[in-house]
């Protein structure tokens, strides 16, 4: 039997949003597999995360 080796994604919701810049440098830097985003619709939960503004600027300096 393969053993599976669990995934890590942090959370864009967990940073400092004021340096979110610098969050997503350190998310790079790190042994992260991934970089989790929350998208929120306003329909099903409410819309307390970032728009797609921000996921555009993430995307562009993200690595994961």
């Amino acid at each position: 039997m393969e053993k599976k080796i669990p995934l890590i994604a942090p959370s864009l919701l967990a940073a400092n949003f004021l340096e979110i810049g610098k969050d997503v440098e350190m998310i790079n830097d790190s042994h992260a597999d991934w970089l989790h985003l929350d998208v929120m619709d306003g329909r099903f939960v409410p819309n307390i995360s970032f728009g797609l503004p921000v996921i555009s600027a993430v995307t562009k300096i993200s690595k994961k």
